[in-house]
C-alpha cells in the first residue's frame, strides 16, 4: 500500500501544474485560502475551503517551498479533506482539458489548470494563458458546466 505522500507526489506529477518561482506566491495563495476558510459558514463551505488550504500547502511542499500547517488543520481528521481535495482539483483539471479540446485548441494537452471554472474571469485568464478564443472557451465551458461534476 502506498503512503499518502507518494500518492500526492504522483497526483501532482499528473496535474503537472507550473511551478511558481517565488515562495511569496505560495504564501499569498495560502493567506487567501485561510481567509476564505474563516468566512465559510456551512459545513460544506468549511470542507471545501479547508481542502483549498490543504491544496495550497501540499502544492507548495511538492514544489519544494516548505510551509507549516496552519492551526485550522491540527486535530482535524484529514482523510475526508484529502479525498474531497483530490476529487475537486482532479475534476477541475479534467474540465479544462476537455473544454480546450472541445474548443479545438491546438495545444489542449498542455492545459494544466485547477482554478475555479465557475468564475468567468478565471475562464478568461485560462483562455488567454493558452491562446484559446475567449468567447468560444466561455461558451464551451458554460455548456460543459451543465453536465460536469464540479465540486464547490
Amino acid at each position: 500500500m502506498s503512503s499518502p505522500g507518494y500518492t500526492l507526489r504522483l497526483w501532482f506529477q499528473i496535474l503537472n501544474l507550473p511551478r511558481q518561482s517565488h515562495a511569496s506566491w505560495y504564501r499569498a495563495r495560502l493567506r487567501e485560502e485561510l481567509c476564505e476558510r474563516r468566512l465559510a459558514e456551512t459545513s460544506w463551505q468549511k470542507l471545501s475551503e479547508t481542502s483549498d488550504v490543504l491544496f495550497s500547502i501540499t502544492r507548495a511542499q511538492y514544489d519544494e517551498f516548505p510551509t507549516r500547517n496552519p492551526s485550522c488543520l491540527s486535530g482535524v481528521h484529514s482523510s475526508p479533506i484529502y479525498i474531497y481535495m483530490l476529487a475537486k482539483y482532479t475534476s477541475r483539471w479534467s474540465f479544462f482539458k476537455v473544454a480546450a479540446l472541445f474548443c479545438n485548441a491546438r495545444h489542449w494537452n498542455l492545459v494544466h489548470e485547477v482554478v475555479n471554472p465557475s468564475k468567468d474571469h478565471k475562464l478568461t485568464e485560462v483562455a488567454l494563458r493558452h491562446e484559446i478564443d475567449q468567447k468560444d472557451f466561455q461558451r464551451v465551458s458554460r455548456q460543459l458546466k451543465r453536465i460536469w461534476p464540479l465540486l464547490p
